[in-house]
């Protein structure tokens, strides 16, 4: 179960890179889940407060309409190493290898991507709705998702 979850958590961060990972910080900074070695510094209160400064420009940042896709390299790059960041903090926090776990976390990460965007762009043109709109939906399933992810462990 908890590699599932590592792999989903990479997938919501191939939705919104610094979400996942803002929760990740404060879960681990409230204790509600446990990070060892070098992944206890995720849970200090400056990662928290960057990781979640990080979160609130990427959210409004990816409303303009000049933002680049995620599909381009940096976003995607940034997806793939978020993924896989937050993906070793929830194996790690629930028993598992934060190896495999960051792995999987990756491998959502790009799964994420491309599959959020497609879905973005498809559900935008079946809604016909400003793509504001679908992006606003894809913020809270990714901060419910997080949170969701998050306390299951």
């Amino acid at each position: 179960m908890i590699y599932f979850l590592a792999l989903l958590i990479g997938v919501l961060t191939g939705l919104r890179s610094f979400t996942p990972m803002a929760a990740t910080a404060w879960y681990a900074h409230l204790r509600w889940i446990k990070l060892q070695g070098l992944l206890a510094s995720v849970g200090s209160m400056a990662s928290a407060v960057i990781f979640t400064v990080l979160a609130i420009v990427e959210l409004v940042w990816d409303k303009l309409p000049k933002t680049p896709s995620r599909t381009a390299p940096p976003g995607l790059i940034a997806r793939i190493i978020l993924g896989g960041l937050t993906g070793a903090c929830v194996g790690m926090s629930g028993g598992a290898a934060a190896v495999t776990s960051g792995v999987l976390g990756a491998i959502g990460g790009i799964g994420g991507a491309f599959g959020g965007y497609q879905a973005r762009t498809r559900l935008g043109k079946v809604l016909h709705s400003p793509d504001y709109v679908v992006a606003v939906l894809e913020d809270l399933v990714t901060i419910c998702g997080s949170l969701w992810v998050l306390s299951r462990i």
